[in-house]
């Protein structure tokens, strides 16, 4: 029962369960919010939370879970930041994924506003140039281990 309340907390600190731990204990409700977290995959977050609802909110969870949304964006951000292979990521692309992964009703300001929360928890080591409207992200370590933040 321990468990039940500990896989979230971990999740939050970046520590992903493996699928046999979640197996074992009869935890697999968690995997597919483990998987699309690690994919930055939005949709399929959203998707999971929605279809594991009523047993998250019935242990207490949905609103701990609902939190690693951020851990989700980072994992996205990250994943475009290395496709594009450049430190200086504009802002528009960002907002490109997130459209691509299905937020529909986001604009540049609040993507913006996600990168400068995502800065501000150290979850990303860089900066927002608004000038230029691009992140620019630390060249070494531009997204620390979340155990560390």
């Amino acid at each position: 029962m321990i468990l039940m309340y500990l896989v979230p907390v971990k999740m939050m600190r970046g520590y992903m369960p493996s699928k046999r731990v979640l197996e074992k204990y009869d935890l697999m409700q968690f995997w597919e919010v483990v998987e699309a977290v690690k994919q930055g995959n939005l949709q399929a977050f959203n998707a999971t939370m929605e279809k594991h609802e009523t047993f998250f909110v019935s242990y207490g969870l949905f609103l701990i879970l609902e939190r690693l949304k951020v851990n989700t964006y980072r994992s996205l951000f990250k994943t475009v930041c290395q496709m594009m292979k450049t430190h200086q990521i504009p802002i528009q692309v960002l907002l490109q994924a997130l459209q691509v992964m299905g937020v529909s009703d986001i604009d540049l300001d609040e993507t913006q506003c996600i990168v400068a929360n995502l800065i501000y928890e150290g979850k990303i080591k860089g900066y927002i140039s608004h000038q230029h409207q691009k992140l620019v992200v630390s060249k070494q370590n531009a997204f620390p281990i979340l155990s560390s933040v």
